[in-house]
């Protein structure tokens, strides 16, 4: 049995990492919850799973649950602030932490898990895309599991089960390519929230969601692939592919290819990482090759003219450093403001851009957590003062 602490759990993946629990109690439990305000499915999560601990990141919301929580006789812990979810990461119950914490915010208490021995079910991109170069190590040297819980990176992990290294030639992540396949630049100028919001396939919270609406969420990937499995960025390809039945690929060096395929759900891929090195039970519908979805699977390439960040985050990817740390920020500010009606959706690229270039020239090659939690708190300052 898997003792869980569930940092996000609130948010879609939190949501269906319980819903994995819900179905197989037999197999899991939850000691520990963490969300950032959203006290009302929290509370919902405690009455259900009986956690040891729970943290709120909202101080104000963190008394307000647990006034009505002592109202009703229940002493659940509730623990506040933005540290508490490194409380909820490092309990000694906890074996398995799945980190779902949206952002930078999640690369903490997820650092701190690591320090404790705690086995890793990934599903935040920013932990490795900032602090990939000290994360990866650590991981390592503790000796315990970082298992991908994104469906791109699970799959890869998947395809080269069995596989020695030697033999992989090209990663191939692949891409529904967002609501706005096709576009130019200039229609990309038009882009309304809602537009932004209304993912072709997949349903995500707000932040991935404007991710992949420009494409930003493929560059994350890319230098979350990069660390989990030892390639250069330079031999990771986005393959646009709008049906979302494969999920990706790895090209061995003989030419075969692997992919995986399935529905477009979280659900599998938790329950990959919650089992591994076994198979846990089917919660999905069985997939069907028959479906008109799979009997017509197209692959483009990724128009790096239109979505410019795909770009910048390659060239993030290959000089390493404080630069992916830097784009990341910058982008969650940008990000961010476009969510709060503050900025247009161009001007996502616009920020990211102006703060990755003002740190080019001093980048800082070797990192640790201070460096990149500084390199992130100066990128936030700068990029907020472009939002106009």
């Amino acid at each position: 049995m898997r003792v869980l602490s569930v940092l996000g759990s609130t948010g879609s993946i939190g949501t269906q990492t319980l819903e994995v629990v819900r179905n197989n109690p037999e197999d899991f439990k939850v000691t520990g919850l963490s969300c950032g305000s959203d006290i009302e499915t929290l509370y919902s999560q405690i009455k259900e799973f009986r956690p040891e601990a729970v943290s709120v990141s909202n101080e104000e919301k963190a008394l307000e649950l647990e006034r009505r929580l002592r109202s009703e006789g229940d002493n659940t812990p509730v623990l506040a602030g933005a540290a508490s979810s490194t409380d909820i990461a490092t309990l000694d119950s906890a074996d398995t932490v799945l980190g779902a914490i949206v952002g930078v915010a999640g690369l903490v208490p997820i650092y701190n898990a690591i320090l404790k021995g705690k086995d890793i079910a990934l599903a935040n991109k920013e932990t490795l895309v900032a602090g990939g170069d000290f994360i990866m190590p650590l991981v390592e040297e503790k000796g315990v599991s970082l298992l991908p819980v994104d469906s791109e990176h699970c799959a890869i992990w998947q395809c080269l089960w069995g596989e020695k290294k030697q033999n992989l030639d090209r990663i191939l992540i692949t891409a529904s390519g967002g609501p706005f396949r096709g576009w130019s630049r200039e229609q990309l100028g038009g882009v309304t929230l809602e537009k932004a919001l209304n993912h072709p396939t997949w349903k995500m919270g707000g932040k991935i969601t404007i991710d992949s609406s420009t494409m930003m969420n493929k560059g994350l990937e890319v230098i979350e692939a990069h660390h989990l499995f030892g390639v250069s960025v330079d031999k990771i390809d986005i393959v646009v592919h709008p049906q979302s039945v494969i999920h990706s690929m790895i090209r061995l060096r003989d030419g075969s290819v692997l992919g995986q395929m399935g529905k477009p759900s979280m659900i599998l891929p938790i329950m990959v990482a919650l089992y591994y090195p076994d198979r846990g039970p089917r919660l999905l519908e069985e997939f069907d090759p028959f479906d008109p979805k799979c009997c017509d699977l197209t692959f483009e390439k990724c128009d790096t003219d239109v979505f410019g960040l795909v770009s910048v985050a390659y060239d993030a990817g290959r000089k390493g450093g404080i630069l992916p740390a830097v784009m990341n920020a910058a982008n969650e500010v940008a990000v961010n403001a476009f969510l709060e009606g503050k900025t247009g959706f161009t001007d996502i690229e616009r920020i990211v851009r102006s703060v990755y270039s003002d740190f080019e020239g001093r980048n800082i090659a070797k990192v640790d957590l201070d460096t990149v939690l500084q390199a992130d708190k100066e990128a936030r300052i700068k990029a907020g003062e472009l939002i106009v």
